[in-house]
């Protein structure tokens, strides 16, 4: 039966497609469809002639065995090969050979398009958002050809995303999935912060600077803790730029969320302090190491600030951390304390008084004991 196999090995290879990858496709392919057609042979193969242009059906008949003592039911054996390619075929075949082109196209496609993005996660891409009325909960961003999904759960609340605009998201996840390669995309990732502040810090490539913590509730606040890795540098001012230009150009991604850029030091006491800010801390008390437990003490008029609103600040300063942290009033720590050292010292003037009031008491004793022995009075007895 002719098929055009050179056309087909031409447009194969201008896609990729290897000649071997091809035929084996196109082989099992043809013998599917042959099985379809009306007394077809159980057992078949197709073989393909690429210098004629043809192929060919060979089928092979089952021969039944007679049973023998050894063996009741013997399993039939197979006749030999025979040309049984149907006359008109022709057609099936054609259609059959589209279609496995057209597969092989798509998943040659796939890994490209898999290969492209399996080194970009953890990345920033650039898109532009397409939105589709068929998907209302989740924003398509076309990024190269490619459509990649910002699901709910990773947009930003209260952020609008409008068709057309041009947008920087943060890939999450590249996957293979049923219809191909799923790239999901996120707007409220902490690795989103991190990266646009790698577009706008050079410290932080060179390594003179790192961050070792982000912690986020996107759409409101964010913080970050920093460490210089280099003598002289400033983590902090690296961050934020002459006149504040670099956190400002990342904080322009970000719409109208806040960032907190402070200090990050392996002591937990410091740190915790550092991480509570713009609140002043006064004192920080380890409570558990082992729990990641401590207190930290503040002046009243700053108690607000280090809790902030609806709790976000002591909240955020506890992810960042990693630490439970609770807040107190330092005046009212302070009150408490003295209170005990007053308790202590009334308690300490008792003790010291119960000694000397000890020989009074024996002294009385004596006394009690010795007009008990002297017996009664002479008086008495005259009487």
């Amino acid at each position: 039966m002719e098929l055009d196999l050179a056309e087909i090995h031409q447009l194969a290879a201008e896609q990729g497609i290897d000649a071997e990858t091809l035929d084996e496709s196109l082989t099992e392919a043809l013998r599917l469809a042959y099985s379809k057609t009306p007394h077809a042979a159980k057992h078949a193969r197709v073989e393909l002639d690429d210098r004629a242009g043809t192929f060919t059906v060979w089928a092979q008949d089952e021969i039944p065995q007679e049973p023998t003592e050894e063996d009741s039911h013997p399993a039939p054996k197979l006749g030999e090969e025979y040309d049984d390619t149907p006359n008109d075929f022709g057609r099936v075949a054609a259609a059959t050979a589209r279609g496995v082109l057209n597969d092989l196209f798509r998943e040659a496609e796939d890994k490209r398009i898999f290969g492209a993005f399996a080194g970009q996660k953890e990345h920033l891409i650039t898109g532009v958002i397409q939105q589709d009325a068929l998907d209302p909960n989740n924003v398509h961003v076309a990024v190269g050809g490619v459509e990649a999904i910002l699901p709910k759960r990773e947009q930003v609340p209260g952020e609008r995303y409008r068709h057309g605009q041009r947008i920087r998201v943060y890939v999450v996840t590249v996957s293979r999935g049923m219809r191909g390669p799923e790239i999901v995309v996120s707007r409220s990732h902490p690795g989103l912060v991190r990266r646009l502040f790698e577009l706008e810090v050079p410290e932080l490539n060179s390594g003179a600077v790192s961050i070792m913590a982000i912690a986020r509730e996107a759409g409101a606040r964010t913080k970050i803790a920093v460490k210089a890795n280099a003598k002289g540098v400033n983590p902090k001012g690296a961050l934020i730029g002459p006149g504040g230009a670099r956190v400002r150009a990342v904080m322009e991604n970000l719409g109208e969320e806040k960032i907190d850029i402070v200090d990050w030091s392996a002591a937990p006491d410091e740190f915790i302090a550092s991480a509570l800010s713009p609140a002043t801390v006064r004192e920080v008390a380890i409570v558990s190491e082992r729990n990641q437990t401590a207190i930290a003490y503040i002046r009243d008029s700053q108690l607000s600030l280090a809790i902030g609103k609806e709790g976000q600040n002591a909240r955020l300063a506890a992810k960042l951390t990693g630490w439970k942290i609770g807040i107190e009033s330092l005046e009212t720590h302070q009150a408490k304390l003295k209170e005990q050292e007053a308790q202590a010292a009334q308690e300490g003037q008792t003790a010291q008084a119960a000694p000397a009031a000890a020989p009074e008491a024996a002294e009385r004793t004596s006394d009690a004991a010795s007009q008990e022995s002297a017996g009664p009075s002479p008086q008495g007895e005259e009487g």
